[in-house]
């Protein structure tokens, strides 16, 4: 790759991640019912609104579920992989390969959304345990619902809360199970 490809692959990657975050962060949190007046949720849906009422025209949403953004997302990721495969001067794969490695890199941001956001709910909990900062609160908001089966499941353990740690497990049994036998096999990565 010469440096002109390493330049347009490190804007893509930069600019794209950026944009997809906002685009799967909008939809995350009408999915958690996070509060659409947060000045930080307003900006992401100024910035994600553009592409995502292309497709709210014709893809409905189905009990709060937002699917015209997660269409949107995986547009745009699709985008951005095709894009990286052209700047390594990489001969395009099957649109199918693009999609499927487009369907893995979304599944695999929304796990790292979700583990970063359960690590800055955390040390938030130490650190401001009673902010009313936008940002803390949105990131409490995001990662409520997706300890709320843990929390009840466990016992009350005298205001120690493990249920991070069965998420944290959670999220890397998924990570294992689902993204890495596709890492794994040969016919996925690029340029082989």
């Amino acid at each position: 790759m010469n440096s002109l490809g390493s330049i347009g692959s490190l804007l893509v990657t930069t600019l794209g991640s950026l944009y997809l975050l906002a685009i799967l962060l909008r939809f995350l949190l009408q999915l958690s019912r996070a509060d659409f007046y947060n000045p930080i949720t307003q900006m992401i849906v100024r910035a994600t609104d553009p592409g995502v009422q292309i497709f709210r025209k014709f893809i409905p949403g189905f009990r709060g579920i937002d699917f015209s953004s997660l269409v949107f997302a995986i547009l745009v990721q699709c985008l951005l992989v095709t894009a990286l495969i052209f700047f390594a001067g990489i001969s395009l794969p099957d649109p199918g390969l693009i999609l499927t490695w487009s369907l893995v890199g979304l599944l695999s941001f929304v796990l790292n959304i979700y583990f970063w956001g359960l690590l800055i709910s955390i040390v938030a909990s130490f650190i401001a345990p009673y902010s009313a900062h936008p940002a803390l609160v949105l990131v409490r908001q995001l990662v409520e619902p997706v300890m709320a089966p843990f929390r009840r499941l466990l016992p009350s353990m005298g205001g120690l809360d493990l249920s991070p740690i069965f998420v944290f497990l959670t999220l890397q049994i998924i990570r294992i199970v689902l993204i890495l036998p596709v890492n794994a096999n040969p016919a996925f990565v690029p340029g082989l």
